[in-house]
């Protein structure tokens, strides 16, 4: 058995790693495949370096099947096919005692707080699990994390038919968040610099513009005849974007904050009170994202392996993550962790 383990300083390594027996209310899984993300790059350039226990295996986007289960655990079977919602709240905090356990005061994020799932066995609570139908593919069963990241997003959102929304940052997460929130009926502009991004959002079938061709606010009140859009989600964690937010959205108009910012940006709260604005902040994603997800991605109406970008073994890891620095050519990338 094989895993990525982070070592500090930008180091990954490729090792023997030891099985670990589910205990009373936990599952054993064969992991088959696991995406990289932002939050794994953030990792790996030592952000979060106060939360990890050197070594630690990385990785929370993944597919795999059941191959033990713990004691206490009922409902599940070795065999079946699933995916894992990465969070292992509490319970007892402010936040879980109002039902709010994804944002749980001391979260234990699981391939951060707690060993992820960039190796071929491993164990999680059982509470974590969700099945995937057969229909999908150990490849799509992959995204199904961040797709429920774009779910929860849609749903904070109160994306409607007919609404128009605009998403700032077409990387993964906002091309996923367009395609939700088209999928719920709406019609959606994606802001986006990169040229390769830009041409794959429009493979998905989404409408893109470049906003240093284009003027966003102009773009936004000629399409609504002056009114602004309805819903705008900040994906791309930049200071332009979050000025920019307050400018097209309409009069009680809903933004929703997605991106993560290094710095707090400037954002115009003149704005917000002239026109009644509501601002979210979203972060991660609850059970019922989850199962959204995995209706959408069986539904076949999101081109989800068209995001795939790669696929490689554990060993290609390191550089699949300078890749993804670079912000070149690369939407995501898939590690499989079953060779």
């Amino acid at each position: 058995m094989r895993a990525a383990f982070y070592e500090g300083q930008e180091t990954i390594r490729i090792g023997p790693c030891v099985p670990v027996p589910p205990g009373a209310g936990e599952v054993q899984i064969h992991v088959s495949h696991c995406g990289i993300c932002g939050t794994d790059l953030h990792l790996f350039h030592g952000k979060m370096d106060h939360r990890v226990t050197f070594p630690q295996v990385i990785g929370h986007e993944m597919s795999g099947t059941i191959a033990a289960v713990g004691e206490g655990v009922g409902g599940w079977a070795t065999g079946e096919r699933v995916t894992v919602r990465p969070l292992n709240p509490c319970g007892a905090c402010p936040a879980c005692r109002a039902g709010h356990s994804h944002v749980c005061q001391k979260l234990k994020f699981i391939g951060i707080d707690a060993p992820g799932a960039m190796q071929r066995s491993w164990t999680v609570p059982a509470h974590t699990l969700h099945r995937l139908p057969d229909t999908l593919s150990f490849e799509q069963g992959a995204l199904v994390e961040p797709l429920a990241v774009a779910c929860h997003d849609v749903r904070l959102g109160e994306v409607r038919a007919g609404d128009f929304a605009v998403v700032l940052g077409g990387g993964p997460i906002g091309a996923l968040v367009a395609s939700v929130a088209n999928y719920e009926g709406a019609r959606v502009v994606v802001s986006e610099v990169n040229p390769f991004r830009i041409r794959l959002a429009r493979e998905l079938g989404l409408e893109v513009v470049d906003p240093r061709e284009t003027d966003m606010v102009a773009l936004v009140e000629r399409e609504t005849g002056g009114a602004g859009a309805d819903v705008v989600f900040e994906v791309s964690g930049s200071p332009a974007a979050a000025e920019l937010m307050t400018k097209i959205a309409r009069v009680r108009g809903r933004i929703v904050v997605v991106g993560i910012f290094p710095e707090p940006p400037k954002v115009d709260l003149f704005r917000f009170f002239w026109r009644e604005l509501r601002m979210t902040g979203a972060r991660v994603y609850e059970p019922r994202d989850f199962e959204k997800a995995i209706a959408i991605a069986a539904s076949g109406r999101i081109a989800l392996t068209r995001l795939i970008t790669d696929t490689a073994p554990l060993e290609g890891l390191e550089s699949a993550l300078r890749r993804m620095e670079s912000g070149g050519q690369v939407m995501k990338v898939l590690i499989r962790c079953s060779e």
